[in-house]
């Protein structure tokens, strides 16, 4: 019989998820997504081979799994930091900061290269978990466009150059700070 850690079995199944998320994010730091196995994973998170397909039938799984966490953990960061503003230019701002900032303890670095190989419904499940990001962002435009302070013709296009804005890490924040919010004639 398996060795439980944790207090629980619920405890123990959430430390085994994260030992394998860290597994990944380790191996992917290292070689490409398709030079992966369930067998590397399963020795660098330190669990049995054949055990980690008892939480994860592929490393497919494990990638969604792992970009799931990821999200909800950064959404629920980033809802954090929203609740401290009491205007839609603040929230816009602390928006960008945080996604900025805070968001390079959160990105998996899950590029094209990696996206390209996943299933469609695998980026599809990835694809969903992005709208909540999504969600906070447009949530922020409609905000300010009710209260006069910012100007939107298209949410999805302004969301896509927002983002786009977003990209660029070598840039000051302050500087993309001020770029998004003229752009939306907030600043």
């Amino acid at each position: 019989m398996p060795k439980i850690t944790g207090g629980s079995l619920d405890a123990h199944r959430e430390q085994l998820r994260q030992s394998v998320f860290e597994a990944l994010a380790s191996l992917l730091a290292e070689r490409s997504f398709d030079a992966i196995s369930m067998a590397q994973l399963a020795a660098r998170a330190g669990i049995g081979r054949t055990a980690i397909y008892h939480h994860f039938p592929d490393k497919e799984a494990v990638v969604v799994a792992f970009a799931s966490h990821e999200t909800e953990q950064y959404v629920e960061a980033l809802n954090e930091v929203l609740a401290t503003a009491d205007s839609p230019v603040e929230r816009m701002r602390l928006y960008v900061h945080h996604h900025l900032v805070a968001g390079e303890q959160f990105h998996m670095g899950m590029g094209t290269q990696l996206y390209g190989l996943l299933s469609p419904e695998s980026r599809l499940a990835i694809r969903e978990h992005v709208m909540e990001v999504e969600s906070v962002l447009r949530a922020i435009l409609a905000d300010g466009v009710a209260s006069g302070d910012f100007i939107v013709e298209d949410p999805n296009v302004t969301m896509s150059l927002i983002h786009a804005c977003l990209n660029p890490r070598h840039l000051p924040v302050e500087a993309i700070e001020a770029f998004v919010l003229r752009a939306l004639r907030a600043g």
